[in-house]
């Protein structure tokens, strides 16, 4: 039995590295930094490498999944070489600056071919790993000399700023990337919805917040016999589109727009109106339309859709003649009108397909993943894959509601509090066991509540532990019902924060010194939003957030979001 549990406990180890190296390489290829020339800011910053270090010699090594890749060089002409051969690619990974006087004589490097005249005769040699804030090796800063040497603790530690500011470029060259895909979907989105308002037979117009004009579809220019024009003030455009009441005779007045009404009323359903267009005949249309805001409540203008039923009302001015088909036209006209007052809402309802979509084929390919204790990780990714897309669908399909029914603020509801804290432990999928206590029913918003959650327990586990001991940290999710409500709370046992330090830490940017994380010797730090956004979401439930200490050591940070009445969640 020993035997066959160590042998599981290697093949575990084993697959561990495996997705790690895998995570690692994927890090490394998004950056798209592989077979291209280096720019002006890497090279830069290589030769100031070599002149801090006083060597002759140094590169950007980048490790790829069997070759290291230098991209670019100082001293002499870099390129590929095999993995195994690589200096850099032995500890790499260990994140710690690696500094060799005499590689001859460290029996790590002696046989190494950049060493011993195949590749190289490298003798005085240090490296600084480049890792990712998500922890994944990419390759090293490297300076090197024919002749042994030392460099001073000062020299190396400005090599290690060098490679922060290499992860800095690295990380910028990435968001661009990333930026530049997002800006690619967004165009091609764009071109779609442009495609759609070209073709349909229905006339869409848009105004901003001040009611100018915005946007005219194909079908809008035809019939109005114009384009939007935005320097028009909106009083002026009853006149200049030629809008007429539905007797075709009585000119629109301002009030009486339908653009107008949607911005001014928030809906408009059914308005009827004649647009007499120079050189045209008449065009009976039928509005319908919203007022339009953005995800924080903020006007962004207006939309109307309007259908042609000139040709409808033909039909009814020839059905009253009809007194025998009469009522039923009517009814089938009214019907029309209806469905043409959904048209915005249902539009909307479109946005959810994609998300549908991709929920499909997660269900087909978990459905593909069955049998075998080898695709148990497969078949956990995409459960939590799904999870994760049904909850964006359910926030996606709650937001569009709102949209649709002119809602500017999402309605606080009961939520068991335990249950969201428990959701985002498992949105952060740590290994350190989280103790969630005896949790209270709160009338919140739920999605915010549990980011507010998630963003405090990964702030816990990030500053918590013993890092002079290298101790997992310990995280505990409580509540205590006091005089003037519930006050939840999240404690950790970090190096807690110093007294007059404690306001400050909610503010946006703020980022305190931190220890060394024991396993890599790096200075934990984090990006000085989590706090804030935290506050953010507390002041927009009315309540109270500040930091105490932890008796136990480390900090609590506590919290109010309810007024007193609710009850406690079951064990």
């Amino acid at each position: 039995m020993g035997v066959t549990a160590a042998g599981a406990a290697l093949e575990d180890e084993a697959a561990g590295q495996g997705r790690a190296e895998l995570e690692r390489l994927e890090a490394l290829a998004v950056l798209g930094l592989l077979d291209a020339a280096a720019d002006d800011e890497l090279e830069a910053v290589v030769r100031v490498a070599a002149a801090v270090a006083g060597v002759p010699h140094a590169t950007l090594n980048l490790i790829d999944a069997d070759r290291q890749c230098q991209l670019t060089a100082v001293g002499f002409e870099g390129g590929d070489s095999p993995r195994t051969e690589s200096m850099c690619a032995l500890h790499f990974r260990d994140g710690a600056v690696v500094h060799v006087p005499d590689a001859r004589l460290d029996p790590r490097f002696a046989r190494s071919a950049w060493v011993d005249g195949r590749l190289g005769r490298v003798r005085l040699y240090a490296s600084v790993p480049l890792v990712t804030a998500d922890g994944h090796a990419l390759g090293s800063l490297c300076v090197f000399d024919t002749t042994p040497g030392g460099l001073s603790a000062d020299q190396l530690a400005r090599l290690a700023d060098l490679g922060g500011v290499l992860m800095a470029l690295f990380e910028r060259r990435r968001r661009e990337r990333v930026a530049a895909e997002v800006a690619a979907q967004l165009e091609e989105r764009t071109e779609l919805a442009e495609a759609v308002l070209g073709t349909i037979d229905v006339a869409v117009v848009a105004a901003g917040p001040d009611g100018r004009l915005t946007l005219f579809n194909r079908a809008a220019q035809e019939w109005h016999g114009a384009d939007a024009d935005p320097s028009a003030a909106p009083a002026e455009h009853a006149g200049r589109y030629a809008l007429f009441e539905a007797d075709g005779t009585t000119p629109l007045v301002l009030e009486r727009v339908p653009l107008h009404r949607a911005l001014v009323d928030g809906v408009v359903t059914g308005a009827e109106m004649v647009i007499c267009a120079d050189g045209t005949a008449p065009r009976s249309v039928v509005a319908s339309g919203r007022a339009m805001a953005r995800a924080d409540g903020s006007p962004l203008g207006a939309v109307v859709a309007m259908a042609d039923v000139t040709e409808a009302r033909a039909r009814t001015r020839t059905l009253q003649e009809l007194h025998g088909e009469l009522a039923e036209r009517g009814r089938e006209l009214e019907r029309s009108n209806e469905e043409l007052a959904r048209f915005a809402a249902v539009a909307s309802h479109d946005l959810r397909a994609p998300m549908t979509v991709v929920d499909g084929y997660l269900e087909l390919l978990e459905d593909e993943l069955v049998g075998g204790e080898a695709r148990a990780p497969q078949r956990a990714w995409v459960a939590a894959a799904r999870r994760s897309v049904r909850r964006m669908l359910g926030l996606t399909s709650s937001l569009l509601d709102d949209a649709a029914a002119g809602a500017a603020a999402r309605e606080p509801e009961a939520v068991d509090v335990g249950e969201l804290a428990r959701e985002a432990v498992s949105d952060l999928a740590t290994d350190v066991v989280v103790e969630v206590g005896v949790l209270p029913h709160l009338v919140c918003d739920p999605v915010a509540v549990r980011q507010l959650l998630q963003n405090l327990v990964g702030n816990a586990l990030h500053h918590g532990g013993r890092a002079a001991e290298g101790a997992h940290p310990r995280v505990r999710v409580g509540a205590e019902l006091v005089e003037g409500g519930w006050v939840l709370s999240v404690a950790d046992d970090g190096p807690g924060v110093p007294p007059q330090d404690r306001d400050r830490v909610f503010e946006a940017f703020t980022r305190l010194p931190q220890p060394s994380d024991p396993a890599t010797g790096e200075r934990r730090s984090g990006h000085g939003l989590g706090l804030a956004t935290c506050r953010r979401i507390v002041d927009r439930h009315g309540g109270r957030i500040w930091m105490d200490e932890n008796p136990g050591g480390g900090a609590t940070v506590r919290f109010t979001l309810a007024p007193p009445g609710a009850r406690p969640a079951p064990a």
